[in-house]
């Protein structure tokens, strides 16, 4: 029996990322009935877009670490 995954609100990155890799390794598998690469996918792209929100974040607090430093972040190895 597969171990429950915690509520999305949980998830880290990492933990969300590598729930996805396991659903793409099953998926590339090949070995999987349809109905459950279809929930398998949908359970995907909803990881995906866990994954997503948690790199908009980390880019945000960059940007805003960055433009209060005064820098750009683009310049800094000229």
């Amino acid at each position: 029996m597969a171990k429950k995954a915690p509520p999305e609100a949980e998830l880290s990155y990492e933990q969300a990322r590598a729930e996805l890799a396991q659903i793409v390794t099953q998926l590339e598998a090949g070995e999987v009935p349809l109905t459950e690469a279809m929930s398998l996918w949908e359970r995907g792209e909803h990881l995906a877009d866990v994954c997503d929100k948690w790199l908009a974040g980390a880019l945000a607090r960059v940007e805003a670490a960055a433009a209060s430093d005064g820098g750009d972040s683009a310049d800094a190895g000229d």
